[in-house]
């Protein structure tokens, strides 16, 4: 059995290139708009339950990582990006240092279609509107 050595394998230069071809916030924005910057049926990390979590429209979203997949019949690329609450636009919290309200990983399958999300949403933020059952 011989060793791999991955660190400079072409995997890396490939997915290198494909996010130099990617526009990662037309991804971003354009899933934001058809989703209406709201979350259905979102889950927090002590169980309870929200109908609807509404996101600011002046939501602002930067990718932090970004990784791909393979099996023996699919392959797809995730990426994972921070979501930010533009500040400026909440007189009433100008002065407060809330920022970041959550994070959201899109899976896109090798032609670029959507599969799947996962959301991490700040419950507390002031920057979300949360509807409960």
């Amino acid at each position: 059995m011989t060793k791999l050595e991955l660190k400079n394998h072409q995997v890396w230069q490939d997915l290198t290139e494909i996010l130099e071809n990617i526009d990662t916030n037309a991804l971003i924005t354009e899933h934001l708009e058809l989703c209406d910057y709201k979350v259905c049926g979102y889950w927090d990390y002590d169980d309870n339950f929200f109908e609807e979590i509404i996101l600011p429209r002046s939501l602002s979203a930067e990718l932090i990582s970004s990784s791909i997949g393979a099996t023996h019949k699919s392959r797809w690329i995730q990426l994972k990006f921070i979501l930010k609450a533009d500040i400026n636009s909440f007189e009433e919290l100008r002065n407060t240092n809330y920022q970041k309200i959550g994070e959201v990983s899109l899976i896109f399958d090798e032609n670029m279609e959507f599969i799947d999300e996962t959301w991490q949403i700040d419950i507390g933020s002031p920057f979300i509107i949360k509807k409960c059952e």
